[in-house]
């Protein structure tokens, strides 16, 4: 028997790594995984993905009462196929295993894309593609960027950096606009640099985490002033405090220029304000003011994540939703 992807699903599955119990339960791929033969109906399909936003523990979750209601269905769908695409990319418990079911999830995505929709994801999203006329490239580009992510886990330059940023952060605002049906090309512009700036902003705040828990360091070797930042860095962390002072002081500038790069990004706001209907900038504008206020907060940290995440307290997000909140009823017609 065939499955979505136009493959033989028993070959399929008995070929596919395992999966933790509970990752599996959550992604729903112990009814729609590899050797699954019927679709997801599309109520069910909405219920899946509403159930995975709602249980969402991200600073600001895409729930958020600023989210127009009749864009709510979307931004469910699409927020499952991110943070499915991602558990997928980081915990499968190996490369390997990640790099298999992510092949098996992008092929997924491309049967869906033809018509041939099978988990309740892609389910959920035809109808979504289909209203807003998403193309297929910013989804497929998130999925090269979790791959990529198997196979690159150092970076030499900036441009390196930014050139992953592009397809692991950059897609997401697109994908927002199109759901908010803003086509403005300088709306586009301006929320890739927004996008950018949100996903550096995540690696300067979880240097240590991406260490310990997926050996990744983004932060590029060439803004780092000293040598052997993979050894020193590691050797940092597992101490849990900073016995080579040199190093803490040099890893301290280091994140100073990556913080003082990625502040600039996010004035684009104003322009992606300017160049969308009133209505949508408070939502917008809530997404980017949470990324500026953790680099801040980094910053105040006397950016030393290598010994400990920065974040924001729930008083201080709260904050930051009720001026968003109030930006709103300003911009209400």
């Amino acid at each position: 028997m065939d499955d979505a992807t136009g493959h033989d699903s028993t070959a399929i599955a008995a070929a596919m790594p395992g999966l933790p119990a509970a990752l599996r339960s959550r992604a729903g791929l112990d009814r729609w995984g590899p050797g699954a033969g019927e679709p997801c109906g599309l109520p069910e399909a909405q219920r899946f993905c509403a159930a995975i936003a709602g249980g969402a523990a991200e600073n600001f979750s895409v729930m958020s009462g600023l989210v127009p209601a009749a864009a709510r269905q979307s931004f469910q769908a699409i927020y499952a196929f991110c943070r499915i695409s991602d558990d997928l990319g980081d915990e499968t418990g190996s490369r390997e295993a990640a790099s298999a079911w992510l092949q098996w999830w992008r092929a997924s995505l491309h049967a869906a894309f033809a018509g041939r929709a099978l988990h309740p994801v892609f389910v959920a999203l035809e109808p979504v593609v289909a209203r807003h006329g998403l193309a297929m490239e910013p989804f497929d580009a998130l999925l090269r960027a979790f791959l990529r992510d198997q196979v690159q886990d150092r970076y030499g330059t900036w441009e390196d950096l930014l050139s992953y940023c592009r397809e692991s952060a950059d897609p997401v605002g697109r994908l927002v606009l199109g759901v908010l049906d803003e086509r403005d090309p300088q709306a586009l512009v301006a929320s890739d640099a927004i996008c950018t700036a949100l996903q550096l902003t995540n690696h300067w705040q979880d240097a240590r985490r991406d260490l310990v828990e997926r050996n990744r360091i983004y932060v590029p070797t060439e803004l780092f002033r000293g040598e052997r930042l993979d050894e020193r860095l590691r050797s940092t962390i597992e101490a849990g405090h900073a016995p080579d002072r040199e190093f803490l002081a040099e890893w301290r500038a280091c994140l100073a220029d990556c913080v003082a790069r990625t502040a600039p990004m996010y004035d684009s706001i104003a322009a992606l304000e300017h160049a969308v209907a009133p209505r949508h900038r408070a939502l917008l504008w809530l997404f980017a003011e949470g990324g500026r206020r953790t680099l801040a907060r980094i910053e105040q940290w006397n950016y030393e994540t290598c010994l400990d995440r920065p974040r924001l307290w729930a008083p201080e997000k709260a904050w930051i939703v009720l001026q968003a909140v109030l930006r709103a009823r300003r911009n209400a017609p």
